[in-house]
């Protein structure tokens, strides 16, 4: 009977400690994807629209700003040329009796940032869709991701001033008058986004927010939860964010756009899918909800739409981005 004691002894905890070594990996394993996710390669419909970027209506210039970060510029043919993406948008917007600039005008800047595993290619096809609506755009790889040196993102704690970096920088190089300028930003873009809006002299006339999150920790929990329930979800996601920080140097809980967004003015238009599972819609709602009352802001609720098809359903979220910087992105 001792014998056999013994060995059950053993057994449990042998069992135990590889289930706490198989837990602690997989914290490491979280903690280091969110901090340096993985960087995906150029795609194939990248390389084509790069191989040919006039056939979309746009010319495509190279940017490197001085902090490092990877830009793409995007300009809209002078002979007015738009691709298929830009000839509907256009029939779109003038659909809605929007009076539209001539095809090939630029009467403003937006800055893109894509989300978490993106990188700046992933943007051109929305950016071929803006440029035929009047606006030059720029797109920069974000820390950790695409061709950007630095290894590690904060979601717009320390990236903050990048995309006014990146404006004022590309404006200063290729002579273009900086003003009117938009920022649009989608999940961690979106974090980054409005993190910069809330700078102190921040440049931008308007906001455009698309399937972000209030607070990146509510986000972590939440997904912890859903794949390993609510008694270990929320254990797992406090290992996590201790790995995170120590990545980083930046406690996870640093990562509030809520507490940002109570002092944006800005006009801004927050849209998500009903269906994320990612973001949650009621995330989504109340980052929206913490805009001031004051500030003109618009809700958009995109129907069925996850987390990763929130920009291709049938749903015409283009136009809608299109006409609020059109209304909202203008000199005063």
């Amino acid at each position: 009977m001792k014998f056999l004691r013994k060995r059950w002894r053993h057994l449990f905890l042998s069992i135990a400690l590889l289930t706490v070594t198989g837990a602690a990996g997989i914290m490491w394993w979280a903690g280091s994807e969110i901090a340096s996710p993985p960087r995906r390669e150029l795609m194939d419909y990248h390389q084509e629209f790069l191989a040919e970027p006039t056939a979309r209506g746009v010319t495509l210039t190279r940017f490197t700003a001085s902090d490092g970060t990877p830009c793409l510029i995007c300009t809209p043919l002078l002979n007015g040329t738009t691709g298929d993406r830009g000839t509907k948008i256009r029939q779109q917007l003038t659909g809605r009796g929007i009076t539209l600039p001539p095809a090939g005008k630029t009467i403003g800047t937006l800055v893109l940032l894509h989300g978490r595993k993106g990188r700046k290619e992933d943007y051109l096809p929305i950016a071929e869709r803006l440029c035929a609506s009047g606006f030059r755009c720029i797109i920069p790889d974000l820390p950790a991701h695409g061709e950007h040196p630095t290894r590690t993102i904060t979601y717009g704690v320390r990236e903050a001033g990048l995309p006014a970096l990146v404006l004022a920088e590309a404006a200063e190089k290729f002579k273009f008058d900086p003003q009117p300028a938009g920022l649009l930003g989608m999940s961690m873009g979106g974090s980054v986004a409005v993190h910069s809006a809330a700078l102190p002299g921040a440049p931008w006339k308007s906001l455009v927010v698309i399937c972000s999150f209030d607070s990146f920790p509510k986000i972590i929990e939440s997904q912890a939860s859903r794949y390993i329930g609510t008694t270990l979800g929320p254990l797992w996601a406090k290992g996590t964010a201790a790995v995170y920080q120590h990545k980083t140097g930046l406690p996870l809980s640093a990562i509030q756009p809520l507490d940002h967004a109570a002092s944006i003015t800005i006009p801004t238009l927050v849209a998500h899918g009903t269906g994320d599972k990612v973001s949650s819609l009621a995330c989504g709602r109340c980052l929206f909800n913490a805009f001031p009352a004051t500030t003109p802001k618009k809700w958009i609720e995109i129907p069925e739409a996850g987390h990763d098809n929130v920009l291709v359903t049938a749903y015409p979220i283009y136009a809608d981005i299109a006409e609020w910087m059109l209304a909202n992105v203008k000199n005063r």
